[in-house]
């Protein structure tokens, strides 16, 4: 089975124009996907002002500016977006990137985000309750021309989703790492599970959750595809990896040390040690998440040197 490699462009405290050039390398180098997120601050947050491009409008503009990568959002956030018109927005983005839409959801955490913009923070039991409901009125309105939909957060009545997607339909994965709900509605509803920012240790640990929860729910654990996101702090050279490091640690601060099992560190060649223990965990791919100011450098040695091991 291939294992397909991926960029995950934070459209965070970077221009336009430079998102739009790591797109294009990652069109014209062969990675399999290129994914965005789902934020209105920088994370970690500053103070609230540094630059993030809305979701929906960008992974559009993603779609629009590549032409081989499968384009993923990872994740949009229930809370953010109604899920009948996060269908519609996904249907459209799968036109725009002609039938090459990976669209993730998740139940959303980032209570700052939530209160500054005037969207209710519930507690975590009612935003997984909303998950859960979202994701099957998505599912529904991706793979059937009618919705009707009446739960307890979330009710739709012969909702019609035309156009149809060029996918019949396209793949919905759900995001995130916790084992008592998240995990187990990947293994009831999802097409793939992404977890960001664990140790291979970890995510074989988390990946054993998944397949007993497929168990449980009576679904072929194949049928779920598999993948991981990792911090991209590799350098070019020895030296430049050290100073690459020590930027992680400025960046995080005092959460760097706890969130370290989650990154890629040193050169390319380490870099393709650590991505073949994830590989060897169970993950069918591997996305790395890039933060600016992006170190083209770096990611063009990673495209000559760690790419071509994976093909």
């Amino acid at each position: 089975m291939p294992f397909n490699l991926g960029i995950h462009t934070g459209q965070q405290d970077c221009t336009y124009e430079e998102l739009r050039r790591v797109w294009r390398l990652a069109d014209d180098s062969g990675f399999y996907w290129v994914s965005t997120w789902d934020h209105f601050y920088e994370n970690p947050t500053v103070d609230g002002k540094g630059s993030c491009f809305e979701g929906v409008s960008i992974i559009t503009a993603l779609a629009a500016e590549t032409r081989r990568v499968r384009v993923g959002s990872l994740v949009f956030c229930m809370g953010y977006h109604h899920p009948a018109a996060l269908a519609k927005a996904a249907v459209t983005v799968d036109h725009v990137s002609e039938g090459r839409l990976e669209l993730g959801v998740g139940a959303g955490w980032y209570e700052l985000e939530h209160r500054a913009f005037g969207i209710p923070f519930p507690p975590i039991k009612e935003r997984m309750d909303r998950l859960e409901e979202g994701v099957q009125i998505v599912k529904s309105m991706l793979s059937q021309e009618t919705t009707t939909f009446l739960g307890r957060h979330y009710q739709v009545k012969e909702a019609h989703c035309f156009p149809r997607p060029v996918q019949r339909p396209p793949r919905v994965w759900v995001g995130g790492a916790g084992e008592q709900r998240t995990l187990r509605i990947a293994a009831r509803y999802a097409d793939g599970w992404n977890a960001p920012y664990i140790s291979p240790e970890a995510y074989r640990h988390k990946i054993g959750v998944l397949d007993g929860w497929c168990e449980q729910e009576k679904r072929d654990p194949r049928a779920v595809a598999r993948t991981v996101n990792v911090g991209f702090w590799v350098g070019a050279t020895h030296e430049e990896a050290l100073a690459e490091r020590e930027r992680y640690a400025a960046q995080y601060g005092a959460r760097a040390e706890e969130r370290e099992g989650g990154m890629l560190f040193g050169t390319p060649r380490e870099a393709v040690e650590r991505i073949a223990q994830y590989q060897e965990a169970g993950a069918q791919g591997l996305n790395i998440a890039l933060r600016a100011p992006f170190n083209w450098d770096a990611l063009q040695a990673f495209v000559e040197e760690a790419l071509p091991a994976f093909k």
